[in-house]
């Protein structure tokens, strides 16, 4: 609007509004317009336009910075005010409202407790920069979201105090946050009580580019099970499969975790065997490992079953490839569908599933698609005579050995729901799983049909060379469930070894006395005598540590582990937190309590729910596989540690 010459200032001392405060109101002939004394911008001043437009300019004005606009914030409550006397349940409503809009007005004032209501009186710019990048982190948006021009709209209109950032703005802002939780994780991990084992991830961007993702899994001073991961480092194609143990190695050091690891879970691929014995070497040089690392190699349960299931498809990839081609002729156009289903009516065949093509990315969705074309597969041969182009199909064999193959990916699939079921599954978890795994495998070697017990064979000489590695680890993890203790292994052994078994649940026994002696030496008595008698004494007190535990036997003294095992079976029931249960019970098993809190804190399986059926490495978002890689480590790992602050 433009101001007309020869305009008259207007006395405003008569004006009960607050904006006037801010405003000159002007008038030439008719015309009546305010001017902000700020930035001098002309608005309609007329009695009829109301002050609404002058109040909201005034919450805006860039150059009415440090003023105090709460009371324009207000408008509106004598008017609450006096409804109150009329309407109480009205305005108790509307004041319930603003409080929950102030509420959720900002991320740290809700989280620490603290709400502001002063508007932009103590608007804090830097903090709220701050909050856009942990949003950034915590929800994966790309750092250009910053330069999209509905995104500054939208900043601006919420608050015209902000000032937007640059995206090297907001990567410095993330890089500060990772800096300050990468201190919390360290002194953290510093403080733990037990041991800490690692599994290594790799994961892919769509170029290719491959990372080394170390996570460290622990049991805290509170039996909470946590994993955080360490570092986000990317593999050279250049880079040797041995410089990966390099690359672990410098990863522990610089977190200064090397002499606290207990175990690393790797993929079940053979190729890692040597990484992991230079690995496992160099820390026994030093004496880091306990028991000389004979429970440190620990292969991933989930990725050793997907191993399996790959076997299992490409055995059967011809005959899954003609069911392939059946369902795509029939999803494929509209009048091979109504036939089919033409088809199905004159057969009454009852079924609710739906044909579907399986996806390559999923390998569980071979199975679907497997179980809905049997429950069709009368329908099939009828469709080839009502339309001579249909002339795939899997003969009668074919379709035996379908179901079979169906069966055994079902099987499969029940028991990689298992590994990831609860949102964190401890080590006990695994040992009736596996050696369910191990007992089908042995079933279906003695199948009559060729086929199957030669892909039996073929599965079971994979799964020998997993359970040689960590069958033992998990039979302890089992045993230190109170449920169970020694009588899964007792249970289990004798199916699976026959005559063997009484020799085989011997070495499983043997195991637990050795670690449980390696425990002694950290046992609270022990720490103890270390804190009153230095260092010195620690090393001078450690055989005297262990000849107390061997004399103990011949003295009648029980120790924790006889105790343990002598004690009753806890009632067998599914919603026991077995972490909650050592807590309880750990002032009656000091010893044993922190050898339990080192093996349930194994991860038998790093693959987490949503990963479970994937057939590849896990992707990196495309918005942020194009980043540096220090910036993309520090996206990653605060990521985790702020969701797991979060949880």
């Amino acid at each position: 609007m433009e101001l007309p010459e020869e305009a008259v200032i207007v006395n405003t001392s008569r004006l009960k509004s607050v904006v006037w405060n801010d405003f000159d109101r002007v008038k030439k002939g008719d015309t009546f317009v305010a001017i902000c004394r700020h930035c001098k911008r002309i608005l309609s001043g007329s009695s009829s336009s109301g002050t609404s437009h002058l109040r909201n300019h005034l919450i805006r004005c860039r150059r009415r910075l440090n003023h105090d606009i709460t009371q324009y914030l207000t408008r509106g409550k004598r008017k609450q005010q006096q409804q109150s006397t009329t309407h109480p349940q009205s305005a108790a409503a509307a004041v319930k409202n603003e409080i929950v809009t102030v509420a959720h007005s900002n991320y740290e004032g809700v989280k620490a407790g603290n709400v502001n209501v002063g508007g932009s009186l103590n608007f804090d710019c830097r903090r709220s920069q701050l909050d856009l990048a942990r949003m950034i982190i915590l929800h994966g948006y790309p750092l250009n979201l910053v330069d999209d021009i509905g995104f500054k709209a939208f900043v601006r209109n919420l608050q015209p105090f902000f000032d937007l950032l640059t995206v090297g703005g907001v990567e410095a802002h993330c890089l500060e946050i990772y800096k300050r939780e990468k201190q919390k994780v360290y002194e953290e991990l510093d403080k733990l009580p037990g041991k800490v084992s690692l599994s290594i991830d790799r994961w892919v961007t769509n170029a290719g580019t491959e990372y080394l993702c170390p996570v460290a899994h622990y049991i805290d001073d509170s039996w909470e099970l946590k994993k955080k991961i360490l570092n986000f480092l990317v593999i050279e194609p250049s880079q040797a499969e041995e410089m990966l143990s390099e690359l672990t190695m410098t990863c522990l050091r610089s977190w200064d975790i090397d002499r606290k690891l207990f175990s690393l879970t790797i993929d079940g691929c053979s190729s890692y065997d040597h990484i992991v014995s230079k690995i496992r070497d160099q820390l026994c040089q030093h004496r880091f490992l306990m028991c000389e690392g004979q429970l440190f190699d620990v292969r991933c349960a989930t990725s050793t079953v997907r191993v399996l299931v790959q076997e299992v498809l490409e055995t059967s990839r011809e005959m899954t490839k003609k069911v392939r081609e059946i369902v795509r002729y029939v999803k494929g156009s509209r009048a091979a569908y109504e036939k089919f289903n033409e088809i199905v009516r004159l057969l009454g065949v009852n079924s609710q599933k739906v044909l579907s093509i399986d996806n390559p990315l999923k390998w569980n969705s071979t199975s679907t698609m497997l179980e809905a074309a049997l429950e069709y597969k009368e329908v099939f041969p009828q469709l080839q005579e009502l339309d001579p182009e249909f002339s795939t199909w899997p003969s009668g064999m074919d379709w035996d050995r379908l179901r079979a193959i169906a069966g055994i990916l079902k099987f499969f699939i029940e028991v990689s729901e298992v590994f990831v079921g609860g949102k964190h599954i401890t080590a006990n978890s695994f040992f009736a799983e596996i050696c369910d795994i191990h007992l089908k495998l042995i079933e279906w070697c003695q199948k009559s049909d060729d086929f199957i017990s030669s892909l039996a064979l073929k599965l079971k000489s994979v799964f020998d060379e997993y359970w040689k590695k960590c069958s033992l680890i998990m039979a302890v993890a089992a045993i230190l469930d109170p449920r169970y203790k020694m009588k899964l292994v007792e249970y289990y052994y004798p199916q699976i070894y026959g005559d063997s078994a009484p020799e085989c649940i011997e070495i499983v026994s043997n195991c637990m006395k050795s670690l449980y002696n390696g425990h002694i030496i950290y046992s609270p008595l022990a720490a103890h005598a270390s804190e009153n008698g230095g260092a010195a004494a620690k090393d001078r007190l450690t055989g005297f540590d262990r000849f107390l535990h061997e004399t103990s036997v011949s003295q009648n003294t029980k120790s924790d582990l006889e105790k343990y095992l002598e004690d009753p079976l806890f009632p067998r029931n599914n919603d026991l937190n077995i972490l909650s249960w050592w807590k309880v019970n750990e002032p009656r098993y000091p010893v044993l309590s922190m050898m339990a809190r080192n093996i349930l804190g194994i991860p038998i399986s790093k693959v987490s729910s949503d990963a479970v059926f994937d057939t590849g490495n896990k992707p990196i978002d495309h918005c942020w596989a194009t980043l540096k890689s220090e910036t993309l480590q520090a996206l990653m790992c605060s990521q985790d540690w702020l969701h797991n602050e979060l949880e």
